[in-house]
């Protein structure tokens, strides 16, 4: 049996959270990290894979690249294919899914290039079974890409996208997906030793992920990998990092974390989120409008995913709201920091509180950016929504 020692790793991010999976990577010490179109890549040890699947916070998969080649003819695909070491990756009498995408290339039939590769496995691992990409049984996931007639494989090591870190099941209207909630709290520069407040938190994803960072708990620490399935899985090791992770955890949150909202429902879910995320006791959720929400006298962070006009309401209906946000953070939250998911700058113009754009990303098919700045009392401030995204560009490009 195949053993790797070291992986060619890539990580999967939502367009726009490159470079902040790289600053993640390179907080677990992988220093050669870089920002590549849709992720980033880096040199990955077993440790570093197990690391990487359990700590990322932005990442949507963790996956290795198994093999890249040449291949304009079916007979070069099926060669190639069984030269890659599949009993490395994939246990006999497991199902495996293919995933393929063909490009520019000869062999543009994904159907066909998948019933080769699935040749090539079963040469290798007697016993394998292809199930559907879409199917919810557990399978092994293989990554096929066909560009330019350069075939590159690669095999997931995460299994159920990362962001499912298995606290919500409960959901309210437009649920914000747990990695870019993180995405936004980390690319503002909040870090968990300061209080944050989300006064639109619905299913309280924004608080509890604040409340994960703060508290160090690696966000994989109660799920699966599709790693644990493979031949050569070390359990020994896998059982440090878990330990190593688990070290880290410190008791509470050293900062008030708060998360209100007018709907009753979406704060019933939220209080069940936050007890299966094991952070019930460090976040304070509550029904109350946006006007009553009551900050510390000390200043911290203001982060939420208000309703664009998009989904939830008309954006009609929407200016009323922007406008009394931004009256009540003028009035009960000057000298504190801001960062917001915005899908129109038209609302954005609505707060009055000079924010600027610093990433760019989607969220549910939407374009959407994150919004920051200083909550100032004057009412005179107009956002340069219409100028030229320069901060976004520098700091995080994608």
């Amino acid at each position: 049996m195949s053993s790797r020692t070291e992986f060619d790793a890539f990580v999967i991010t939502a367009p726009g959270l490159e470079r902040l999976a790289v600053d993640e990577l390179k907080a677990l010490g992988r220093g050669d990290a870089r920002a590549v179109e849709g992720g980033a890549t880096f040199a990955a040890t077993r440790r570093a894979l197990y690391e990487a699947n359990l700590h990322l916070r932005t990442a949507s998969r963790v996956v290795v690249r198994a093999a890249e080649f040449g291949a304009k003819e079916f007979h070069e695909l099926e060669r190639r294919g069984g030269k890659v070491p599949w009993e490395t990756f994939v246990a006999p009498s497991v199902a495996v899914s293919l995933r393929v995408t063909c490009r520019k290339s000869r062999l543009y039939h994904s159907d066909a290039v998948a019933e080769r590769v699935a040749g090539a496995i079963v040469s290798r691992v007697p016993g394998v079974h292809l199930a559907p990409v879409e199917s919810d049984a557990a399978s092994q996931l293989i990554l096929v890409r066909l560009l330019h007639d350069r075939c590159t494989i690669s095999v997931d090591s995460s299994g159920p996208l990362l962001h499912l870190r298995g606290y919500r099941q409960a959901l309210a209207k437009a649920p914000l997906r747990e990695t870019l909630a993180a995405a936004v709290l980390l690319a503002s520069g909040w870090r968990g030793d300061t209080p944050l407040i989300d006064p639109m938190c619905g299913s309280g994803t924004i608080p509890i992920e604040g409340a994960l960072i703060a508290r160090r708990i690696a966000p994989g620490l109660e799920r699966q990998f599709a790693f644990e399935s493979w031949p050569d899985f070390d359990s020994s090791l896998w059982s440090d990092v878990l330990a190593a992770a688990k070290a880290r955890v410190i008791p509470r949150a050293p900062a008030p974390i708060e998360g209100s909202d007018r709907d009753a429902g979406a704060i019933r879910a939220a209080l069940s989120n936050a007890e299966r995320a094991g952070v019930l006791e460090d976040v304070e959720l509550s029904e109350r409008p946006v006007s009553a929400i009551q900050p510390t006298a000390r200043p911290g962070w203001i982060v939420s995913n208000p309703p664009y006009g998009v989904r939830v309401g008309e954006r009609d209906r929407l200016h009323n709201l922007y406008a009394q946000l931004g009256n009540v953070l003028r009035a009960k939250c000057p000298g504190w920091r801001i960062a917001l998911l915005s899908a129109d700058p038209v609302l954005e113009r609505q707060l009055r509180l000079g924010l600027e754009p610093i990433l760019r990303t989607s969220n549910g098919g939407i374009d959407v950016r994150v919004i920051t700045g200083e909550v100032t009392d004057r009412r005179d401030v107009h956002p340069a929504a219409d100028a030229p995204d320069t901060t976004a560009a520098q700091r995080y490009p994608s």
